[in-house]
């Protein structure tokens, strides 16, 4: 029993070195990040490790496996950046604007950011606003979305990088309007 274990833990062992990368370079064009493909290429291996025994054909369930997770990533970065617009919007509306011309200024700002957010990536997105707009700490933005606080650090730093870029183009091309 100890030999046949052996082999099979040289045969994932080998699996591991001969499909790691082409298999984050899969899972990388499917998620468009990273952090997110090394996360399901490293869960993706744990789940045929853990299956070994009863996998027959171990690269076609490592990739399958893969897949799956890298759609249910997506279906979770479509929910929760759905929602962090949406708390965006109603932290921004119910602000300070108290007369009209506030009020109005206020919904510009939030049409204008979430033009810019859109181009964010989904959990980049996500960070951005729980951060900035409901004071979430690094930590509990990680808790949530089930990434490392340093993957936190990197997003939020993108979005503001980012969002600050947009709004001055923004800005800029408004003024340039009102001067035309």
């Amino acid at each position: 029993m100890g030999a046949m274990a052996n082999d099979r833990d040289r045969d994932f062992t080998r699996l591991f070195a001969q499909s790691r990368d082409a298999l984050r370079r899969y899972v990388g064009r499917l998620v468009r990040s990273h952090s997110a493909a090394d996360d399901i290429v490293q869960e993706a291996f744990l789940q045929t490790y853990a299956q070994r025994d009863k996998v027959e054909v171990p690269r076609a369930f490592l990739f399958s496996a893969a897949r799956m997770l890298a759609a249910k990533a997506h279906r979770h970065d479509r929910v929760v950046s759905a929602a962090a617009v949406q708390d965006l919007e109603t932290a921004l509306v119910q602000g300070q604007a108290q007369s009209p011309e506030e009020r109005l200024l206020v919904e510009e700002r939030v049409r204008l950011l979430k033009r810019v957010m859109r181009r964010l990536p989904p959990q980049c997105r996500t960070a951005f606003t729980l951060r900035v707009f409901q004071d979430c700490s690094y930590k509990e933005i990680a808790g949530r979305l089930g990434i490392s606080v340093r993957t936190v650090e990197k997003h939020l730093a993108l979005g503001l990088r980012e969002t600050r870029r947009e709004m001055l183009q923004l800005y800029q091309e408004q003024e340039g309007a009102r001067h035309d």
